[in-house]
């Protein structure tokens, strides 16, 4: 016998299967038609079974956050992982474990001595795959464009390091997320080319190679209007979607597929208030990268029998659910079941093993069809 929504646990991981084929397809659709290769980040999924989705009709290249995942995305028949990071020398051996079994697990650095260290490791006939990572304006990590200082210095020594492949350059333009208009992610995505393209410019300018030029985030891989000289972009919080990206105009309000089941525990009329079992663990405490708003909180509540219903307030295992008007309570009797929907899906469903597949063409989104299990930890 299927389970619903009703036989669930809760707090639960819900995940609805129709949203996020359309969402895949509308990614890999754009990517295709620009002409640029797709390697999804699957930081956010963390799933064989929704990564071998996103790369249907694509050559199976992903990105991902951590050695666990490139682990189970490796034992998941992934070959071509790309652990976007930035490599410290103590994983280096973790890395040529992986790449020992015919996985071509790929590192960044924007630093010398780890590059050094790189080149070392290699001496034993072990090899590298090695981007160099360029800040197009983010601020978090990288060689700072336009100055790219150290950028020669750095391609030389892997480049004239026996076993170790210049795989290329890559960024993530992650103040991308902090914009609230269309033409002020395109500009984003602008300063993104530029700074890799030119990267890889000066790299082969100076007699090196440059295969890979990488871009990454979902706004800009939704709205640059240019991607010329940019061979791959890597997306990631796409297949889901959340608010933020519904802020800023990366998707729209029913393109949302992540959602968290939880069951009302109590009742404040005192306060307007219904508290939920789902709090900071379930939901994290990640707000817009928006001005903070009341009315989303920590999270909305999808279908909501009153206007702007939300999070507003979380301790650990308590949601303090909130709304402009009246909470009608006799819709919401202890035991309902509401979903929130999250502000930032990868943060959201780090606190969960599994998703409970539902699909909203098939009966509305009430029945379980299948679970995908996830990958936590580093």
């Amino acid at each position: 016998m299927n389970q619903t929504l009703d036989d669930l646990p809760t707090p639960a991981l819900i995940l609805d299967r129709a949203i996020l084929r359309r969402n895949l397809k509308r990614m890999s659709d754009r990517l295709r038609q620009a002409g640029v290769l797709l390697r999804p980040h699957l930081k956010t999924a963390k799933s064989v079974q929704i990564g071998r989705m996103a790369v249907e009709g694509h050559d199976g290249r992903i990105t991902v956050s951590t050695l666990a995942e490139a682990r189970y995305f490796a034992q998941g028949g992934f070959s071509d992982i790309f652990y976007a990071v930035g490599i410290v020398p103590a994983k280096l051996p973790a890395v040529t474990e992986l790449r020992r079994q015919d996985v071509n697990l790929r590192v960044i650095t924007d630093n010398i001595a780890v590059a050094r260290a790189i080149a070392d490791a290699a001496k034993n006939g072990d090899t590298f795959s090695v981007f160099i990572e360029i800040d197009s304006g983010g601020g978090r990590a990288g060689l700072p464009y336009p100055a790219l200082p150290g950028l020669l210095d750095i391609a030389r020594v892997l480049h004239e390091a026996p076993g170790v492949e210049l795989a290329g350059v890559m960024t993530h333009a992650g103040h991308s997320y902090h914009e609230s208009t269309v033409d002020g992610i395109a500009a984003v995505a602008e300063q993104e080319r530029l700074a890799i393209v030119t990267a890889a410019e000066k790299i082969r300018a100076a007699g090196m190679p440059c295969p890979i030029v990488s871009g990454g985030s979902t706004p800009t891989a939704m709205h640059s209007r240019n991607f010329d000289g940019i061979t791959e972009m890597r997306p990631g919080v796409y297949c889901f979607n959340d608010l933020d990206q519904e802020f800023i105009g990366s998707c729209g309000a029913g393109d949302l597929a992540l959602s968290v089941l939880a069951s009302v525990i109590g009742h404040y009329p005192h306060r307007n208030q219904v508290l939920i079992d789902a709090g900071a663990l379930a939901l994290s405490k990640d707000v817009s990268a928006q001005e903070f708003q009341p009315k989303v909180g920590y999270g909305t509540i999808a279908d909501p029998p009153a206007k702007d219903m939300a999070v507003v307030a979380c301790s650990q295992e308590h949601g303090f659910v909130q709304s402009d008007d009246p909470i009608p309570y006799g819709n919401l009797p202890i035991g309902s079941r509401v979903r929130v929907l999250p502000n930032h899906a990868c943060i959201t469903a780090a606190a969960y093993d599994r998703y409970y597949v539902v699909d909203s063409e098939l009966d509305g989104g009430k029945t379980v069809v299948e679970t995908y299990d996830r990958i936590n930890g580093w």
